[in-house]
């Protein structure tokens, strides 16, 4: 199982506190990745010799200017393409933003992927993404945009006869506690597979400041505190993990009915059934499971 990718969470905090997010970002968070720690893993991923592309994610990286430039000069240096994630919040003027990207053009950054939707600008058009975006292009940096749609329900109904709920909102973290209510819901049961991720052969990994290795986010593989990148990669075996095992063989409804967990009789989609059966594991298996303010906690 090659992996081809490490996403660091540069850090948990973000200038927003947005409802669809996955690890419960805002400004109070914290978990800012140590430079000692992004060069370790950086080096790792060198040797693993399989690695090939670099991202920095959040919260937001931007708040962390100096560390992230850093990473993508070590990242550079390495060989690996380097790709960035970030809300635009410095992005006030096309001039102002020029001036934040400016550095990103030398160090060949391959991707700027901004995030431009009604999560982060609210009610009111955000101009921010659009002066990125353009500053970007003249700059002759790759960019493209993420949009969250909202979530809403389909006048058409399924096979059925539920209502389906389409936007592209996925029901983890944040999403679950402010976005799920009063939203049609789907026989538990019913959600047989995990619809984002292949734990049997998984190709990225994201890393946090707390040296936590993710497969999905909240979903650990092992906490490089304790074992290098290679060797957890190496004693991964995903049928035997008490989380990943479950969802391998039946989706969120089997990691529920293996470990008898109480759950809702309907949720709206896989990943609000299965964050929901991991919030209540997250003491059983905290090694596995984290950290817990991805849960809310």
């Amino acid at each position: 199982m090659p992996l081809t990718g490490v996403h660091f969470l540069l850090s948990y905090q973000c200038t927003h506190e947005c409802d669809h997010c996955f690890v419960w970002s805002s400004p109070r968070a914290g978990g800012t990745i140590s430079l000692e720690l992004m060069s370790s893993v950086l080096d790792q991923a060198k040797a693993m010799g399989t690695v090939t592309s670099i991202y920095f994610e959040g919260g937001e990286p931007f708040l962390f200017y100096p560390l992230m430039i850093e990473g993508l000069r070590q990242a550079r240096a390495h060989g690996f393409s380097t790709g960035i994630v970030t809300n635009c919040y410095w992005a006030t003027a096309e001039p102002d933003a020029e001036l934040w990207l400016d550095p990103l053009k030398t160090l060949a950054v391959s991707n700027l992927s901004i995030s431009s939707d009604t999560f982060h600008a609210g009610e009111a058009e955000d101009p921010k993404p659009g002066f990125a975006a353009a500053a970007a292009r003249r700059l002759g940096l790759g960019d493209s945009v993420i949009t969250i749609d909202p979530p809403r329900v389909c006048e058409e109904r399924g096979e059925k006869g539920e209502p389906i709920v389409e936007g592209s909102v996925r029901f983890r973290g944040r999403a679950v506690a402010n976005l799920s209510a009063d939203l049609p819901r789907q026989p538990w049961a019913a959600f047989d597979e995990c619809p984002d991720e292949d734990f049997l052969d998984p190709r990225r990994v994201h890393v946090d400041g707390f040296g936590n290795v993710h497969l999905c986010q909240g979903v650990l593989l092992g906490n490089l505190r304790q074992a290098g990148l290679a060797e957890l990669m190496e004693r991964y075996d995903p049928r035997n993990h008490p989380v990943i095992g479950p969802l391998v063989d039946g989706g969120p409804a089997e990691l529920v009915r293996r470990h008898d967990l109480p759950h809702e009789e309907g949720c709206v989609d896989a990943c609000h059934l299965c964050y929901e059966a991991r919030a209540a594991l997250l003491e059983r298996y905290p090694e596995l499971l984290g950290p817990p303010l991805v849960y809310g906690a």
